[in-house]
């Protein structure tokens, strides 16, 4: 039986004198719109302020012109690129009965010259090609990517907000720590919550304290740190009160059964879920591949290599992933998995590739878990609260 994908190709028939195509070139300062329009001859391309209620004019003026030439506009699709302006857009057409695609840039083919032209038309036109493509149901010819809802959009923030301030906060305990071995000062750890009380108490190898100006470049940098300190402890406070207030339904009840496994804690539990777990992937393959943990082969001819791991998929999921598999090794000895881990390195395999190889599994085994209800063999759980 033939799975159904409907972000690799477009499952509705494409007929061309009633779809009014559109795609939308964006950038900070103004958007390029390029269009076929049924009936009309020539190929307009529009350049438009950066505003949604330009591209709606610039699609209703389209839709008259049409109309003029004969040609009822029963569908109306527009495209855009994935980047910085995420799927705001996309959202607000679709509530105006649009229908919106925000294309994968990585799934477009590019010409391979060295010094190829790069323009907005250019890349218009490009896109304007992948869209049609796609709409005809061209397997592969490009990808589209699911335009989640504000409220999924918005679940996430919280761990990414907790990712960025610990980032910070390992940013600014290290530049403390280079600052002061540069004054030949060593074993303080900034991190502790009462090392602002002892840095008066330091000195330097010449027996003579620190320099005031670099004392109060110190002092500030523990005072942003105590801020981070507090900033992630509200935010994990925040995270169990709502997990604690929801039902027992959804999403939070998926993240409960993620973390009552050995080794899996709370917060790599919240990114998975938020991350990738909510959505519906199509199958173990799509998986792996959303997380970045598939392998890129290099074939051709009698050449076979491997180049490692395509790194194409959600960076903070496979990091985290790859972190858990480490993890557990210690926490899940008896784990199949690890077994397997184990078995493999013994035969001589890096465990780099190894333990990529099982964060791959793991995750696998992980989204058939919160997907089915199946407890992967050997897992050990904690006690449900």
């Amino acid at each position: 039986m033939t799975r159904v994908d409907d972000l690799s190709r477009s499952l509705v028939a494409f007929e061309q004198d009633s779809t009014l195509v559109a795609v939308v070139e964006m950038s900070q300062s103004s958007w390029l719109v390029a269009g076929l329009v049924p009936g009309v001859a020539r190929h307009p391309l529009k350049k438009l302020e950066p505003k949604a209620e330009a591209l709606l004019r610039l699609i209703e003026r389209w839709r008259s012109e049409a109309a003029k030439a004969g040609c009822a506009i029963e569908r109306t699709a527009v495209a855009y690129e994935a980047g910085r302006d995420g799927f705001w857009l996309g959202r607000w057409l679709r509530t105006r009965a649009i229908e919106a695609y925000v294309i994968h840039p990585t799934s477009i083919p590019v010409p391979r010259e060295h010094k190829r032209a790069k323009t907005d038309r250019l890349d218009a036109a490009m896109l304007l090609r992948a869209l049609l493509g796609w709409l005809r149901g061209e397997r592969k010819h490009c990808s589209m990517a699911a335009i989640p809802t504000l409220e999924e959009e918005d679940a996430k923030r919280p761990s990414r907000e907790r990712e960025n301030l610990v980032n910070e906060r390992t940013r600014i305990i290290n530049r403390a720590k280079s600052a002061l071995a540069r004054l030949g000062i060593r074993g303080f750890k900034p991190e502790l919550r009462r090392a602002a009380e002892r840095l008066e108490e330091l000195r330097m190898p010449e027996d003579v304290p620190i320099p005031p100006n670099t004392l109060a470049e110190f002092r500030r940098d523990l005072e942003r740190l105590a801020m981070i300190r507090e900033q992630i402890k509200a935010i994990e406070q925040e995270r169990e009160q709502r997990l604690e207030r929801a039902q027992a339904r959804g999403l939070p009840a998926m993240t409960r059964q993620l973390a009552r496994v050995r080794g899996l804690g709370l917060e790599t539990a919240d990114m998975l879920t938020h991350e990738i777990l909510y959505r519906k992937l199509r199958d173990e393959r799509a998986v792996a591949r959303y997380a970045g943990i598939t392998g890129s082969p290099d074939e051709s001819g009698s050449k076979r290599r491997e180049r490692g791991m395509a790194k194409a998929g959600n960076a903070r999921v496979r990091r985290g992933v790859i972190q858990l598999a480490w993890r557990f090794l210690k926490f899940q000895p008896d784990s199949p998995l690890v077994q397997w881990y184990r078995a493999r390195v013994a035969k001589g395999a890096r465990k780099t590739s190894a333990i990529v190889a099982l964060a791959r599994k793991l995750l696998i085994a992980l989204w058939r878990m919160v997907n089915t209800g199946e407890v992967p063999e050997g897992l050990v759980l904690r006690p449900a609260a």
